[in-house]
Order: structure tokens, then sequence, then C-alpha cells
């Protein structure tokens, strides 16, 4: 199970430009991230965590799962994996990760001329 672990933020581009993107301009961003990813098979629990706050979804790669966005709103969409490549559309921008040697690659990327691309390594802890 190539994502299954635990993962520390290693280093991010484009956090608060992102972050303003969304519409998250008051969130902090200058905490520890850790993301710990369990795999079986094609079925996903990921989750996000930071000092008092955490997210997870739970999905399965080919099938639309209800998922849930950084501000607690819900959402459909498909999960697709291509090359190795998980894939969400997500309402406000597009998520990929993949998995590079030891560590986890994550991208947001919102749309439009003006889009923002965010990109997180994590490093397997």
């Amino acid at each position: 199970m190539a994502f299954a672990g635990k993962y520390e933020l290693e280093s991010q581009e484009n956090y608060e430009e992102f972050l303003e993107a969304i519409g998250l301009l008051n969130a902090k961003t200058d905490h520890k991230v850790v993301t710990e990813v369990a795999q079986d098979g094609n079925d996903f629990t990921w989750t996000q965590t930071i000092p008092n706050w955490s997210w997870c979804n739970k999905f399965s790669v080919g099938q639309e799962c209800e998922l849930t966005t950084m501000t607690g709103s819900k959402f459909k969409a498909p999960v697709t994996m291509e090359g190795g490549k998980i894939s969400i559309q997500f309402p406000q921008y597009h998520f990929t990760a993949e998995i590079i040697g030891d560590k986890l690659v994550m991208n947001c990327v919102t749309p439009g001329e003006k889009g923002v691309t965010f990109k997180r390594i994590n490093l397997r802890i």
C-alpha cells in the first residue's frame, strides 16, 4: 500500500495565497501539519492534523464519495487514480496526491487564469 503511513510537513509553497484564494484568510500558517493515510486496496482514510484541529476524509478510488472540505462543508465527487496519483475535484480547487520516494506530495490548484498552485511536501515519519 503505497500511500499508507504517517507524514510530517517538510515544505510548502503558496500556502497563504491558496488560503486567500479559497476564502480562509484567518487560517494560521505557522503550525506543524501531520497527515496520516490508512489504505486498504482502493479504500482510504486520509487525516490531516494540526494543534486543536483535525480533518478526515474516507473515500474509495473509482467511486463517487461524500467528502468534507477544510471548512467543514460536505460535497460529492469521484475519486480517481492514474499513474499512482490520486485526483479529487474539490468545490474550490483540484487536489492531487502522489508518493515520490519516501514523500507524500500534494498539490491543490484553484481554477482560472490567476489560479494558485499550492504544493505541500510531507516526509514519511
